[in-house]
C-alpha cells in the first residue's frame, strides 16, 4: 500500500526493495515449495502475495543483516550507540565528532 499512496502524492516508485533479514524466508521466496516443510503451510497467504509483486516486477527482495535493519528503530527498544545510529540515519544527519 506504501507504493500506491506515494505513487498517489505524485511520486514515481521504480524499484521497491524489500530488505529481509531472514535468510529462510528470502529462500523461500526464491525456491518457492521446494524451500517449505509442513510448519511453513500458514505461510501461504503472505508468500503467494510477495512473489505475485515480485512476478509482476513491483518488488524485490534482499537480504540485509540484523546489525544493518533500519526498520529495527521503528519496532525494538534500541540503546546507545545502535539508537543514535539509526536516528542519524532516519533524519539525514551526520554524526557529530566531539574529538575535535
Amino acid at each position: 500500500w506504501t507504493r500506491y499512496f506515494l505513487e498517489a502524492q505524485g511520486y514515481k516508485v521504480d524499484n521497491a526493495i524489500l530488505y529481509q533479514d531472514n535468510k529462510s524466508a528470502i529462500l523461500l521466496e526464491k525456491n518457492g515449495k521446494l524451500s517449505s516443510s509442513s510448519r511453513t503451510r500458514h505461510v501461504n497467504i503472505r508468500y503467494f502475495f510477495i512473489r505475485d509483486r515480485i512476478a509482476s516486477k513491483e518488488l524485490s527482495v534482499e537480504y540485509c543483516p540484523t546489525e544493518e535493519m533500519l526498520a529495527d528503530f521503528h519496532t525494538k527498544p534500541l540503546q546507545g550507540a545502535k539508537f543514535r545510529q539509526f536516528r542519524d540515519m532516519i533524519m539525514g544527519i551526520s554524526p557529530i565528532d566531539f574529538s575535535v
